[in-house]
């Protein structure tokens, strides 16, 4: 179930048999995702995100509509986010720009679901493009193969290597350095020799990625949120 919110914008409702209460997070493509038991009714949903507005606000709102973006600003590797003042309000992809129109005083903009459309769009585009070829380097590097490619946005995780051999990436991981990229390659491809995280895991990353720990606790700065 999805609702529109004047102020908290859309919210994903979802019931799960498996919940034992009502809980509220972000979702990683930013939007409010509420978890609820089957026995919950939609009215008693409605009256809780009500009475928890305040506490809402402050972080659902700190962490999303508040987030700004900049005129000049970098978004991926080719785009970037020009602002316009316009009586009209718009948000397209023009070229390599997200062109970003309406009544601004100053040069940035506050992120709303259109401009994080916008940006999903251009990440997606552009992930296809590069991760597709730097993954089928660095497969032929690491002496592995894989079966398919798939790329994904509503997750928490850079990526993931399932058992049958199909990687996962996050189209987020163009919001980063490309160093940091292939560090999150050369992990996923590892998981082809060793599923688990053990030592020999770890041995192998590093023989792809000597600075692996290095890699590693710099990715920690950075968020898949979109």
């Amino acid at each position: 179930m999805k609702l529109q919110d004047d102020e908290l914008g859309e919210i994903v409702i979802r019931k799960n048999a498996s919940s034992s209460s009502v809980r509220f997070s972000l979702s990683p493509d930013g939007r409010l995702r509420v978890s609820a038991p089957m026995y919950v009714s939609d009215r008693k949903i409605m009256r809780l995100i009500e009475t928890s507005r305040s506490e809402l606000r402050k972080t659902f709102l700190e962490h999303r509509d508040l987030q700004v973006l900049k005129d000049g600003q970098k978004i991926g590797k080719h785009h970037t986010i020009v602002v316009i003042r316009s009586r009209v309000s718009r948000v397209e992809i023009v070229k390599n720009s997200i062109v970003v129109a309406g009544d601004y005083d100053h040069q940035e903009v506050g992120i709303n679901q259109e401009i994080r459309d916008a940006i999903k769009t251009v990440l997606k585009e552009e992930a296809k493009v590069y991760l597709t070829k730097r993954l089928r380097i660095l497969a032929n590097t690491c002496g592995v193969s894989y079966e398919a490619l798939r790329f994904s946005h509503a997750s928490s995780r850079w990526g993931s290597c399932s058992s049958n051999g199909t990687i996962s990436l996050n189209i987020s991981l163009m919001k980063l350095p490309d160093q940091l990229i292939d560090y999150v390659l050369v992990h996923e491809l590892s998981h082809r020799k060793h599923m688990d995280h053990s030592q020999s895991f770890w041995d192998e990353v590093k023989k792809h990625d000597p600075n692996y720990k290095k890699h590693r606790k710099a990715l920690k700065m950075f968020s898949p949120f979109l």
